[in-house]
């Protein structure tokens, strides 16, 4: 039995960043468990190989929904990563911070502290931003964030100004003064690597003789004594393992994980808890509910001109990209290929935009394979603030045995609405004559599909996970909270939860930028810290496009 001061579970987007805070003082001895291994992997670290790592047990908890009953009864792949940097290291690396209003909606949800003037700059201090420094931007952070290839390929810039030419802003920088619009999009890649977390924030402190990093940890309880957590217990090759926190228990092993972790431990819902056989130690209802994720779908359209990624798909082709990735880290290795985007209100009464794009200049699936032969290329389009709500509920005292999740996607009329106009808008923006020269024959949904019905039916068979599972430890003070503005689990001392499970709302865009910079102000609550404020009192902090959409 070994004691350290703090015991972090789950090396993913939040757990790394703990890691590498905490350790900051020689004086505190940090433990960090992980339940994956090494991400060494060439599929991990080369940005354009981003669907392997998503589709890979060794890296990925393959998890799966119940059956949806408002997606026609399909159950959704939702996987996680399993695997030093967590989803951070088989995600898209995309770069979104979320609208300055989505923080703001925080603090109206009971998370005191945590609106846009408060999170500004830990998403600073967070980022080394390409371009530098400004009043948004960070220019000294560990996470490294650039432009991709900068829109080599004319289809992003075609994608923009059709955008324009529809009646939208164009924004230069949808993560400094102003999100809404059209505009180039952003990348956690940094010298042609994939910048996850564990590259970003736990490579450069593993030597730290204060912080130990366990991998091949399955965690499967706190340890509670009356109402105080006193450690954790794991399973590493076959043996039980117990280790004691001297100061406090952190569970960063996500939206899944973390409510998993609550419930097997006794911390949950009565009635949830002891259908499971499990024994109830903190009656803590909120444990598990308000699931959230962004649903999309891939609007696609032929192309006239051989210029998309649907002719790189050969053998040969992927070696030549594989071979200069591996050269010299550059070339269509070393992008995500999303590098240009939107954000739209799907009517002129939204308050701030609800509507996300990630333009991608092919014709393809999430896991690398061709929708048609021939050339194309799709919008990734989704209604970004849901109204319906899910839960992860434990099925058993096993550890080893999955959670029930269930999203209820669509269930909300408003969600079902915001589909409706996700079709009807892009049809206008593709429609422009920035396209003209590209566009040719729309391939999904097809232009037979037209109305209400067919809409939703459209969306119901082909919609799928943005894999943003979110918001289910929730950090607020109503009867459903799970965690205090601090991030302490309500009613228990030495337990916090600390990843994208505590967020009220799912903010506007992906979430691996919120969930860094919500680890990185839960750093300093832990550790004391005055919190970080903005440098400059002029900075807009509630950017808003005034001109409202037709």
């Amino acid at each position: 039995m070994s004691t350290f001061d703090y015991i972090i579970v789950g090396a993913g987007s939040a757990g790394c960043v703990l890691a590498n805070r905490l350790s900051e003082n020689p004086k505190n001895k940090v433990l960090l468990l992980e339940t994956g291994g090494s991400d060494k992997s060439i599929f991990i670290q080369m940005p354009t190989a981003l669907s392997i790592p998503m589709n890979t047990d060794k890296y990925a908890w393959q998890f799966h929904t119940e059956a949806e009953p408002y997606l026609n009864n399909r159950k959704m792949h939702c996987p996680r990563g399993k695997v030093l940097g967590g989803s951070s290291s088989i995600n898209g690396m995309v770069y979104v911070r979320g609208h300055a209003k989505d923080f703001d909606e925080w603090e109206a949800h009971g998370a005191k502290g945590w609106n846009y003037q408060a999170c500004l700059p830990y998403f600073k201090k967070a980022e080394t931003w390409l371009k530098g420094e400004d009043d948004y931007r960070g220019g000294n952070g560990e996470l490294g964030v650039n432009n991709g290839n900068e829109m080599a390929n004319p289809l992003y810039g075609a994608f923009i100004k059709a955008g324009e030419q529809a009646g939208y802003p164009v924004t230069a920088d949808y993560n400094g003064a102003q999100q809404e619009g059209f505009g180039p999009m952003h990348m956690t890649v940094k010298g042609g690597y994939r910048s996850s977390t564990s590259r970003a924030y736990l490579d450069p402190v593993k030597s730290r003789k204060n912080l130990t990093v366990v991998t091949g940890a399955l965690v499967n309880k706190v340890l509670l004594e009356d109402k105080q957590v006193t450690g954790v217990g794991y399973t590493y090759k076959s043996q039980n393992v117990t280790v004691q926190a001297s100061k406090e228990v952190i569970l960063s092993a996500g939206p899944i994980g973390s409510p998993h972790i609550l419930q097997l431990s006794g911390i949950g819902d009565t009635k949830t808890l002891e259908s499971a056989g499990v024994e109830v130690k903190h009656h803590l209802p909120g444990v598990g509910l308000n699931l959230q994720d962004h649903l999309e779908f891939y609007f696609q359209y032929k192309c006239k001109q051989p210029i998309t990624l649907n002719g790189k798909l050969s053998l040969f082709s992927k070696g030549l990209i594989g071979a200069q990735w591996l050269l010299n880290k550059s070339g269509l290795g070393a992008t995500n290929h999303f590098e240009s985007c939107a954000f739209i209100r799907s009517k002129a009464s939204v308050e701030w935009p609800d509507i996300q794009y990630h333009f991608l200049p092919a014709a393809i699936r999430y896991d690398g394979r061709s929708a048609f032969e021939g050339h194309g290329f799709q919008v990734h389009v989704g209604h970004n603030k849901p109204k319906s709500r899910g839960s992860v509920l434990i099925q058993s005292k096993d550890p080893k045995v999955s959670p029930k999740i269930q999203f209820n996607y669509l269930q909300h009329q408003d969600d079902i609405e915001g589909f409706r106009a996700c079709v009807r808008l892009t049809r206008e923006i593709i429609s422009q004559p920035a396209f003209d020269a590209y566009r040719d024959g729309e391939i999904q949904p097809g232009e037979h599909v037209q109305s209400d019905q067919e809409i939703d039916e459209f969306v119901r068979q082909a919609a799928e996970s943005a894999y943003h599972p979110s918001c289910s430890c929730k950090m607020g003070d109503d009867d459903m909270a799970v965690v205090d503005s601090q991030t302490r689990v309500h009613g228990l001392k030495g337990l916090r939860v600390v990843d994208s499970s505590i967020y009220p709302t799912i903010p506007n865009g992906n979430l691996n930028a919120p969930t860094i910079m919500v680890a990185e102000k839960a750093a300093d609550l832990i550790l004391g810290n005055k919190p970080l404020a903005i440098a400059n009192a002029s900075v807009h902090t509630h950017p808003n496009w005034q001109e409202q959409q037709r």
